[in-house]
């Protein structure tokens, strides 16, 4: 494949992303403003219920070693 067939099928590409990007229903202010705060707390949840586990799994660690004398 030659250079000006990269170019060429790149052209193409670019075309065709264009005229798809076009046809995308985006969304309006309110779904957008919707939707970044339902990721954003459920990232909130998802970071706490990883912290618990954390802390509990610290807690468990400590007993057992505390068992053996470590």
């Amino acid at each position: 494949m030659s250079v000006v067939d990269k170019v060429k099928d790149t052209r193409t590409f670019m075309e065709e992303s264009f005229t798809e990007l076009q046809k995308v229903t985006w969304p309006d202010s309110d779904q957008l403003r919707s939707a970044t705060l339902v990721v954003g707390v459920f990232t909130v949840l998802i970071s706490l219920v990883i912290w618990i586990m954390d802390k509990i799994s610290d807690l468990v660690v400590s007993w057992i070693m505390g068992i053996f004398g470590a």
